[in-house]
């Protein structure tokens, strides 16, 4: 049975079901037409046994002594024309004047549901005998004078299961044909309707595929949580509750009442995907893609798919890490060859002195701006960051300008120095992208971290070819962008969901051939220190 296909299985289990029920429907038929039998059985007994009662030789001859003789060929003309099985008078003796079986005749009968005949009640009863059981009427006999002389017992047998059976044999014989036929053609019809809903799988298919899906969630680095189109949960791994802080079986309950600040819901309403979107759930920040599920082109639910922004941080610092490593190397390297062929040159054109003298300047440059940035921003990667742009701007020809005036020492609400890092990288870049596309002498980018009790100010302008206004309400869109290579477009989109995220504000002001100035304000009121903080890959004194 385990080997057949389902198609199969499924057909032999409905037709048993409509077997079986027909089987129990025929027994209670049976029984119904037993008891319609019986109660038919009662009025005709009936019937019988008053027509004896009353005839008038009955009446006369019951009180004569062997009265019988005239009383029983009478009382079996009436028993063979109403088809009785047996009719029974008896005189207020007990004794018999009329019975089929002719030795019985003036005999006593000891009946033990004769009693109230006797007593001139009229009724009916059934008794088990020999023959089976059988339904009696009891009759009393009264006289002209209104005496009871006697009384009239008048017998049917019920017939058995098998005449039950037979009567109706014709009946059921149709009604079996016609429901296992209909039975065998619905349970077909059903049975592929079963399979293909289950996409013509079988069970043990369904079985594996569902064992393999659950140990694929569970193995998964990303949290993964679904719900279906009524928020109950169908899905949530083991990394989601480690993430999220959920313990104990979740399955089947309600999303709000597992997550109370969960946004997953949302999608259910909106019915449009929301990807690398980072929000807060149970004060944990995470990198959310939220997708709903569709079937038949109607909606059955949501999934979310996330990962720790931690963890999504430290991965994207690993990639991008020995990038950006790489390329400060290269750029160091070759201000390094510039500067030593500079040296070099005047040392052969004898000019020592002047050699030294801009060893000296070039070594109290790098000192001065590297001792500057260390004083007033307590970040490393900050740090990092602004000498690695400014070398980057050097080689490029562009005068990358830090303010004096920059300071920074808490980080606003919700941000940390990934953020920060994350909004100067790109706005510089994009400068230095605007910057290469002009012809101009002097190109400048000025960078500015101001920081006071109440707020903090990020600004960055360049003196490049600006933004057209046509394109100024769309720059924050995620994938736009003014470059024909490919993979770029996310950079100012970023930027916007980390402003919004330390409910800040951005401000671009910008013409055209005048450059552009980008400026971010992030409220201070409530502030995470970032003294004395420290990171994997510092910088050395």
């Amino acid at each position: 049975m385990k080997s057949l296909p389902i198609k199969l299985k499924i057909t032999i289990l409905a037709f048993a079901i409509v077997l079986v029920s027909l089987m129990i429907g025929g027994l209670v038929i049976i029984g119904n037409v037993e008891n319609v039998k019986e109660e038919e059985l009662r009025k005709r007994t009936m019937i019988t046994a008053r027509t004896v009662a009353q005839v008038p030789e009955v009446e006369q001859y019951i009180t004569e002594t062997r009265g019988w003789t005239t009383i029983n060929p009478i009382v079996e003309r009436i028993r063979i024309i109403n088809n009785a099985d047996y009719i029974v008078t008896l005189n207020m003796e007990h004794e018999r004047y009329s019975h089929p079986v002719q030795s019985k005749l003036g005999t006593v009968s000891k009946g033990e549901d004769e009693g109230p005949a006797f007593a001139e009640h009229t009724y009916t009863s059934l008794a088990k005998g020999e023959a089976g059981t059988a339904v009696r009427a009891f009759v009393p006999i009264v006289n002209e004078n209104h005496k009871q002389v006697g009384v009239v017992i008048a017998g049917n047998l019920l017939p058995g299961f098998l005449e039950m059976l037979s009567s109706v044999k014709r009946e059921m014989i149709v009604i079996m044909i016609l429901t296992l036929t209909f039975g065998v053609l619905g349970s077909s019809l059903l049975a592929r309707h079963i399979k293909e809903q289950m996409y013509n799988l079988e069970p043990h298919e369904i079985v594996r595929i569902l064992t393999e899906r659950t140990a694929t969630f569970h193995a998964m680095h990303e949290g993964i949580i679904a719900i279906d189109k009524n928020e109950s949960i169908t899905v949530f791994n083991e990394k989601a509750k480690e993430m999220l802080g959920v313990s104990g079986e979740v399955i089947g309950k309600q999303i709000r009442n597992v997550i109370a600040d969960t946004r997953l819901p949302e999608i259910l309403h909106q019915d449009a995907p929301v990807y690398n979107q980072e929000i807060r759930v149970r004060d944990t920040n995470i990198m959310s893609n939220r997708i709903p599920i569709t079937m038949n082109n109607e909606q059955a639910g949501a999934v979310a798919i996330f990962q720790d922004r931690t963890e999504v941080t430290h991965l994207a610092e690993e990639l991008t890490g020995v990038k950006a490593f790489v390329e400060a190397l290269r750029v160091q390297n070759h201000e390094h060859m510039n500067k030593l062929h500079t040296i070099a040159g005047l040392i052969q054109l004898g000019k020592q002195e002047e050699a030294l003298s801009y060893v000296y300047q070039v070594s109290e440059e790098q000192e001065e701006l590297t001792r500057s940035l260390r004083e007033q921003i307590k970040n490393d990667s900050l740090i990092g960051l602004l000498l690695s742009k400014v070398s980057r701007g050097k080689e490029l020809g562009i005068k990358v300008t830090i303010s004096p005036e920059s300071k920074i020492t808490t980080f606003p609400e919700n941000l940390d120095h990934h953020d920060f890092v994350l909004i100067l990288g790109n706005l510089i870049e994009n400068a230095f992208a605007a910057l290469e596309k002009t012809e101009i002498e002097q190109k400048r980018v000025f960078v500015s971290i101001e920081q006071c009790h109440e707020k903090c100010n990020i600004i960055v302008e360049d003196n490049g070819y600006g933004i057209d206004k046509g394109e100024m309400e769309a720059i924050f869109e995620e994938g736009f962008t003014t470059k024909k290579e490919e993979g770029h477009g996310m950079g100012l989109y970023l930027v916007q969901n980390i402003v919004q995220k330390g409910n800040g504000n951005i401000e671009v002001d910008s013409y055209p051939n005048e450059g552009a100035s980008f400026i971010i304000t992030f409220p201070m009121e409530h502030k995470q220190s970032i003294k004395g903080e420290k990171i994997d890959g510092e910088l050395d004194d």
